[in-house]
């Protein structure tokens, strides 16, 4: 069974992404504009812009990998956390929001014309995550071409560096990368032990 704080973040990010397709006013209040933010100190853009999305598809994409893989975080995190793995779990997912678009804040703050939006940071957290506990697991590219996790995070991280460096599309490959960066980091800086059990999955 999908774990149920995964259910309520998609059904969240639905409510706010899909009346946001078509409604210019709340889009433009939630998304992600560090020019914004510097000067209007309007801080929950970090999270809001995470539950929103610029179409159908961006949003179907990304839910349906949170649906994939929240499962297998949430069971891992009771197992190793107990009662407070829910929490931790959520708090995971949050927190990602905020430390995938850290670092595009920096760079952006004085361009007003920069915007930003999606879950796909905070996604590519509990797909790192799930990675931690399941490395020899295949992820499917395109549901058809199994690899095991480990060898795709690591495609991932690669091909995430590259095309944040060649900047030619409007995809902010900088926060898929340092999402899946920081949702290695949260989990090992929590139990730390976690990286042991990673190691004997092999």
């Amino acid at each position: 069974m999908i774990s149920d704080f995964t259910i309520l973040i998609i059904i969240g990010t639905a409510i706010l992404s899909i009346p946001a397709f078509s409604n210019t006013q709340l889009m433009n209040s939630l998304i992600f504009n560090p020019y914004t933010i510097k000067n209007r100190n309007e801080w929950y853009r970090f999270i809001s812009s995470g539950f929103l999305h610029a179409d159908w598809m961006h949003l179907f994409i990304n839910m349906f990998v949170l649906f994939s893989f929240g499962n297998v975080v949430q069971h891992y995190y009771d197992y190793f956390f107990g009662s407070s793995g829910k929490w931790f779990y959520l708090l995971l997912y949050l927190s990602s929001i905020v430390a995938a678009n850290a670092t595009t804040y920096y760079k952006n703050f004085n361009n007003p014309g920069y915007n930003a939006l999606g879950a796909s940071g905070a996604v590519s957290a509990v797909v790192f995550a799930s990675i931690l506990f399941q490395p020899t697991a295949k992820i499917y590219l395109y549901g058809l071409i199994g690899i095991p996790g480990f060898i795709a995070g690591i495609l991932y991280l690669a091909y995430s560096q590259y095309a944040s460096g060649k900047g030619t599309d409007n995809v902010n490959h900088e926060a898929h990368l340092y999402g899946a960066i920081y949702g290695l980091a949260f989990t090992l800086v929590l139990k730390p032990s976690v990286f042991k059990f990673f190691l004997n999955q092999f």
